[in-house]
């Protein structure tokens, strides 16, 4: 099909320049922020390869983005949505493969030249190339990120990456879908150079005309190495083994003609691999087949398992999920939190912290380090002050360590946050936001000092996770000022922000939190008030039916095992010992004045918190934690109902029970309107509880189940166990509709 010069410019985003010989691709998609890729882009960028090839005047190409930090962001997603049949999305695959082989195989010189975001089929198509050159911006990263969508790299990057950078580097890009700044990429071997991004385009252009002459010539590291594999295996099977305990020697030895080597090298990675998923990622296991195949059976061979493999995935349950789970986070991203797009946030200059406790030595992190403000925090005394600022620079130290920061960027962002005892500095902040024990009247007290110190406009935000906010404001001078920021602990690591706003909650001031949480790297979901609001209330009825089995005489091990089979990082026990026995145990009689005996929690803890058991910060609980190797304290078992005497339970009972009363509560909150979509709910439910993300959150599984099925498992427990397991009402209305949650 033939393109034309104007069509490629403005229907496609992609110019041609020829400069003294140097044929410039600029790609700078229309009406969108980052360049993706299409099979309508590969027929356009076909066309300019047709066209530079074919000028006599062109000695070389130079592959660039017109983008301001993006390079190629990948393949656009929705368009493989619309595939239907795996052979139609292989089919896919392979077109794009013949693409870059052409790239790869052009007669002339190819130089990418890349600022920002080269990331998926962005990444294969700057691997096509002859020479990569990169700035040394922060914006710039590089990688293959599809196994996060369920996916595998199907433009031939199961193959070109470990043929640049060796096996052992290739699948820890691949399967782990990380993204490598500009300084380990050029220490992989993944680029050629890295320079300031003033200098890209003219360096670009200088490289592609230095390989045309013939003065540059371009010498790949990978590959030293395998003769001093070879000498030390010449001295027996011990040495043998003992260089493949060198990690920097496992790609070399794999890509050797060496059976034996390959066959070490896969199978340590595939039991690794399982591992960390359980079975339940399959991209993962299918991209590892991939470059097996490649390795052990050659280029060709990998390249159709990669295409074939491609398209199994793409209609795949677990990619459905995982691609909807994608658009979720990014239509939030879009959004301001409120019914009325027009509002606008409000600038906020500065972060005041009330409590230097774990969880505000957190919240002043990301105020700081991220968000990138001054940061106000205040304690009850010096040494809760002093160790939010030990907190804060043990973050700090720790990136240091790991190379994500350099040491005087760990010193300027130090530099933002100071502490005290008192509200010297409040004066001038825009944003509290109150990390103090979780008691409504000394919430309410903080609060009364608070306005009492700032300026009008300031914003104070609680981060509870249970507390109403309505009677939070009920004390407020400023209640349209008020608002609730659930974090979740640890707060650097963990991605969701719940914001919570009442009745009277000013949407500008919901707006702006929304930026605030964006700006710290939160993935941010708005609910209405409520006790509990929604992470906590879809909690307890989970951590509740783990303490009912436990009451029944469950094992602990067993149980835990259960919920982590079912897909949660970790089980619901060795969540209540990280979490806080006692914490756990406050929050029960919480619940059960809201909402009744439904929620009341069972007396499982009460002997438990009477023996002093805190869980992991008393290190006592119900695991042990002064060895090496995380096991039960037996000796809880008699502080249990059930004592020692333990039972055998199905471990998809118990998994089901545990996750229906979750998934039963998260719909109450959809049908009460604490929260505003199915989408958030699923949102919320994964990036704040943990629930599987292959599964979709509590809404998508619900739907896959059927709510039909739903309900009848629901009434199953009903009729068994009572009220507690009574099925939402809402639930009981969407199934005599005939619908479903995500489709209402």
């Amino acid at each position: 099909m033939a393109i034309k010069l104007e069509e490629l410019e403005v229907k496609h985003g992609f110019s041609y320049q020829v400069e003294d010989g140097i044929a410039v691709f600029t790609f700078d998609l229309p009406d969108s922020a980052v360049n993706t890729l299409s099979p309508e882009t590969g027929l356009a960028f076909d066309a300019l390869l047709d066209r530079a090839e074919q000028a006599s005047e062109v000695r070389a190409v130079v592959f660039t983005s017109g983008k301001k930090d993006n390079f190629v962001a990948g393949a656009k997603i929705d368009f493989l949505q619309k595939i239907k049949t795996a052979e139609e999305a292989a089919t896919v695959a392979r077109n794009a493969q013949k693409g870059f082989d052409r790239l790869d195989g052009f007669p002339k010189p190819v130089v990418a030249a890349i600022h920002g975001s080269c990331l998926g089929g962005g990444l294969e198509w700057a691997l096509a190339c002859d020479y990569r050159i990169i700035t040394d911006s922060p914006k710039t990263v590089l990688g293959l990120p599809e196994v996060q969508l369920g996916l595998l790299p199907g433009g031939g990057g199961t193959q070109r990456l470990p043929a640049l950078i060796g096996v052992q580097a290739a699948l820890d890009l691949i399967l782990t879908g990380k993204h490598v700044k500009p300084s380990k990429a050029k220490r992989l071997g993944l680029v050629d150079e890295v320079v300031p991004v003033s200098l890209l385009r003219p360096l670009a252009v200088r490289r592609a005309r230095e390989l045309a002459d013939g003065t540059l010539k371009v010498e790949r590291a990978h590959g030293q190495g395998l003769k001093a594999v070879a000498t030390q295996s010449k001295k027996g099977l011990a040495g043998f083994f003992k260089s493949l305990a060198n990690k920097e020697m496992w790609a070399e030895v794999a890509l050797e003609d060496n059976p034996l080597g390959r066959k070490l090298l896969f199978d340590q990675a595939r039991k690794q691999l399982l591992k960390k998923t359980r079975g339940h990622y399959p991209a993962q296991e299918k991209a590892l087949e991939a470059v097996r195949t490649g390795v052990t059976a050659g280029r060709q061979a990998g390249l159709e398992a990669e295409a074939r493999l491609f398209g199994e995935l793409v209609v795949s349950d677990v990619s459905q999920r995982l691609v909807e789970l994608f658009f979720a986070t990014t239509a939030l991203k879009k959004e301001n939190g409120t019914s009325n797009p027009s509002v606008k946030a409000r600038e906020i200059k500065k972060v005041g912290v009330l409590g230097g406790g774990l969880m505000g030595g957190g919240i002043a992190y990301v105020s700081s380090a991220l968000q990138g403000v001054p940061v106000r925090v205040k304690d009850k005394d010096d040494l809760g002050a002093g160790r939010a600022l030990k907190q804060i620079q043990g973050i700090l130290d720790e990136r240091v360590k790991k190379r994500s920061l350099t040491s005087r960027e760990s010193a300027a962002k130090m530099a933002l946050v100071s502490a005290g005892t008192d509200y010297s500095g409040f004066k001038t902040v825009d944003l509290v936001i109150e990390a103090v024990f979780e008691d409504l009247k000394l919430k309410q007290r903080v609060l009364a000092e608070t306005e009492a110190v700032t300026h009008d406009g300031c914003i104070f935000a609680s981060n509870t996770s249970s507390l109403p906010i309505t009677e939070l404001a009920k004390g407020s001078r400023r209640p349209e000022l008020v608002i609730g920021m659930h974090y979740f602990s640890p707060v650097h690591k963990m991605p969701l922000l719940e914001i919570i706003t009442h009745p009277g909650t000013a949407e500008w001031v919901t707006a702006t939190c929304v930026e605030v949480g964006r700006k710290q790297g939160k993935t941010v979901i708005v609910v209405n008030d409520g006790v509990g609001f929604y992470t906590s209330r879809a909690l307890a009825p989970y951590m509740n039916e783990a303490a009912y089995l436990l009451a029944e005489g469950a094992d602990i091990a067993e149980l835990d095992k259960a919920l982590v089979e079912f897909g949660f990082p970790v089980g619901p026990i060795t969540l209540l010992d990280e979490v806080g026995i006692d914490v756990a145990h406050k929050v029960g009689p919480i619940m059960e004045a809201a909402f009744g005996k439904r929620l009341a929690a069972p007396k499982t803890l009460d002997k438990v918190i009477e023996d002093g058991r805190l869980g992991r910060k008393n290190q006592k609980g119900f695991y042990t934690y002064n060895g090496k190797k995380k096991e039960v304290d037996a000796s809880v078992y008699a502080l249990l109902p059930a004592g020692q005497d333990r039972k055998d339970f199905d471990l998809a009972e118990m998994a089901e029970r545990c996750v229906l009363q979750m998934v039963n509560e998260a719909v109450r909150c959809l049908g009460e309107g604490i929260l505003r979509s199915p989408r958030d709910g699923d949102v919320g439910a994964i990036f704040g509880l943990g629930f599987p993300p292959f599964r979709g959150g509590p809404f998508r599984y619900a739907d896959r189940l059927t709510p039909a099925v739903l309900l009848k498992r629901l009434e199953h427990y009903q009729d068994k166990f009572g009220e507690r397991f009574t099925p939402a009402p809402f639930l009981v209305e969407t199934v005599k509709e005939g619908k479903t949650f995500h489709a209402r």
